[in-house]
């Protein structure tokens, strides 16, 4: 970990030994002790050292209270199932764990989830957060389940000097989806040897296949995934069948990464390790998180990145309105629902989210601040420089549906995907599969064709 993110975690870490002194304690006798799950990588640490900082204050404020913090070590996938396993028994579930947005509903339908409204209502600090971040923790109840960490957007992060080098005017910004395809041709024009566009498509890349991708293809023709309103997903959409189709032109003319690449769950680490870096790729489709990577204590330092790398919004098929296309996710804590101590599971969780901890997250992740006193606060604001222009696609955001539906149709969209950049169907064949892929997992009546 870099002298940067050293210096936030020791600041947050600080105030553990303050809070000693007004101790609440646990009643005489009764000790206990709290497991907290989440996710930690190789280049993925902001969230451990903000549980460290967490543990640290609240044993400090709970004497005679213990905080077993256990990370897994996985990527997103792997980690959403070694949690749902976990779940599965009130044994083995955990008492505070990282959830992923979309997964809050299917587990609060699961009975995973804690509803948390009455702690909520006695918590200051509630009120700082943007109301719809709040919406990412809702079941179908109207309870809230969870709070938000941070969200985040996507966007289109290119090399300068590859596209300079490919006489594309600077900076850049695609207006349609052919401004992207004559790019990626000068760029492969200039030096075949260089990945000129890439998107994520296939299994092996889950969910970033359609955050990172096909979200980003889809909606900026005007179709949709799901009708909100009539609480139905879409079929027989001319803009799922265009949107594979784009992915079948740029795999075909070999200016995205090869299917053999794209079919591998560590082709990510390339893209910020090496192909961006080491100006091999002109530019791929990423979260604002990006820059987390790149910057001192990143997991691929880059000190040049600020220069080299430009930023641009994903634009709309034929540059119709908005112009331009986002996606946002984010991530969650939640309270499991067979915990024996859900004062105490609270408690850590408002202590792991308050704003000082939140800063350090958001700043060490390159996260966007759900939280107003985070995303007014300076430190936050000089973060990278890449901050301002990331969250400013807030406004022309798209969110995955938030049912327990979805994480079976996001895997009917990444097989689709997977079918048409190796071949094994064409475009309408790969759109007519996954329209019979909805049907079978949520019934003809729960789908609309439009």
């Amino acid at each position: 970990m870099g002298r940067r993110v050293l210096t936030i975690t020791s600041l947050i870490a600080s105030a553990a030994f303050a809070l000693a002194g007004c101790s609440r304690g646990a009643p005489a006798g009764e000790v206990k002790s709290l497991k907290v799950v989440y996710q930690k990588t190789d280049s993925f640490t902001a969230l451990d050292a903000m549980f460290q900082s967490a543990k640290q204050e609240f044993e400090a404020a709970h004497q005679g209270v213990t905080v077993e913090l256990q990370p897994i070590q996985a990527n997103d996938d792997d980690y959403g199932t070694k949690l749902a396993l976990s779940l599965r028994s009130p044994a083995t579930a955990p008492d505070v764990f990282y959830e992923d947005t979309f997964k809050v509903r299917s587990d609060v339908d699961a009975g995973y989830l804690l509803n948390l409204d009455s702690y909520l209502k006695d918590w200051k600090d509630w009120d700082a957060f943007d109301e719809g971040a709040k919406a990412a923790g809702l079941g179908d109840d109207g309870g809230t389940y969870a709070v938000p960490v941070g969200t985040d957007t996507r966007a289109i992060w290119y090399n300068k000097k590859v596209l300079a080098a490919a006489g594309v005017r600077l900076p850049w910004q695609p207006r349609t989806w052919q401004d992207i395809l004559d790019t990626a041709r000068k760029i492969k024009a200039s030096d075949p040897s260089e990945v000129p566009f890439n998107l994520y498509a296939g299994k092996a890349t889950g969910e970033g296949t359609v955050m990172q991708s096909f979200y980003e293809l889809l909606y900026g023709t005007g179709s949709e995934l799901y009708d909100a309103d009539a609480k139905k997903w879409v079929v027989g959409s001319a803009g799922f069948t265009d949107s594979l189709a784009f992915l079948k032109t740029l795999y075909d003319e070999k200016l995205s990464v090869s299917p053999s690449e794209a079919l591998d769950a560590n082709v990510w680490k390339k893209v910020f390790g090496e192909w961006l870096p080491q100006g091999k790729m002109g530019a791929t489709v990423e979260g604002s998180y990006a820059p987390t990577f790149w910057q001192e204590g990143g997991s691929y330092e880059w000190p040049a990145y600020g220069e080299d790398m430009g930023v641009a919004p994903f634009p709309t098929q034929k540059g119709q309105a908005p112009g331009g296309v986002s996606m946002s996710g984010g991530w969650t804590l939640a309270v499991g629902s067979s915990t024996k101590a859900p004062d105490l599971a609270f408690d850590f969780l408002s202590e792991a989210l308050n704003q000082k901890n939140s800063l350090a997250f958001n700043i060490a992740s390159s996260q966007i601040a759900v939280r107003s006193d985070v995303a007014s606060d300076p430190g936050y604001q000089a973060a990278n420089p890449f901050v301002k222009d990331v969250s400013k696609l807030v406004s022309i955001t798209h969110y995955r549906p938030a049912t327990s539906d979805y994480p079976r149709i996001s895997a009917a969209i990444q097989e689709a995907t997977e079918a048409v950049i190796t071949g094994s169907q064409s475009p309408e064949q790969a759109a007519a599969g996954y329209d019979a892929a909805v049907k079978g997992l949520v019934g003809d009546h729960k789908t609309v064709r439009k």
